[in-house]
């Protein structure tokens, strides 16, 4: 019997696998792309800007609580969403979007988004369920997929640590997300 989401013939065991692998390089690619056909101002920096920090803040203080393949994470923003990487990131791109007054890029990207990383998140989860069993059910039954929910968490057992951070190379992030900046101030004159 065929599983579903499992191909016949030890081929790709579904879309989410694949997307694991092509999600980086194909959001570059399409990235750059987005970046040559936008046209920035001053004032869509300013609140493009703003909602990239807001997307570039939350993946920081998501990856000072993740500790990939050692523990589950639960704590900080994990409260909150189970995906809060991600979340961020759509902020990131988001803001990006809006700095370089790129609107009509937006349904392309949010179709890119959920075409790529809505299976990413079901794979992830297939592995933690995998993982985690019964701890991962529990925490997946009171914390949302994508959306935060803010209702009262339970008591954090975890922290925040810079190391993380660095481990997770987030900094590399913050670095790829500079360069965009500056190539779309550079853009605006």
């Amino acid at each position: 019997m065929i599983q579903p989401g499992i191909m016949v013939a030890g081929k790709v065991s579904s879309w989410g696998a694949i997307a694991q692998k092509v999600r980086v390089p194909a959001g570059t690619v399409l990235g750059v792309v987005f970046l040559l056909l936008m046209h920035p101002s001053r004032n869509s920096l300013v609140i493009g800007g703003a909602i990239t920090s807001a997307g570039a803040l939350i993946r920081v203080w998501a990856a000072g609580y993740i500790d990939k393949g050692k523990e589950l994470a639960k704590d900080g923003p994990y409260a909150l969403t189970r995906n809060p990487l991600y979340f961020g990131s759509f902020f990131m791109a988001l803001g990006v979007l809006l700095a370089g007054q790129g609107y009509w890029l937006l349904v392309p990207f949010v179709a890119f988004f959920l075409a790529m990383y809505y299976p990413v998140m079901k794979k992830e989860e297939e592995e933690l369920l995998q993982g985690y069993g019964g701890e991962f059910l529990e925490y997946a039954r009171r914390v949302p997929m994508f959306f935060p929910s803010f209702r009262i968490a339970s008591a954090s057992s975890s922290s925040f640590l810079w190391s993380r951070v660095l481990k997770n190379r987030e900094h590399r992030t913050l670095m790829g997300l500079g360069l965009i900046e500056i190539i779309l101030i550079l853009k605006s004159f």
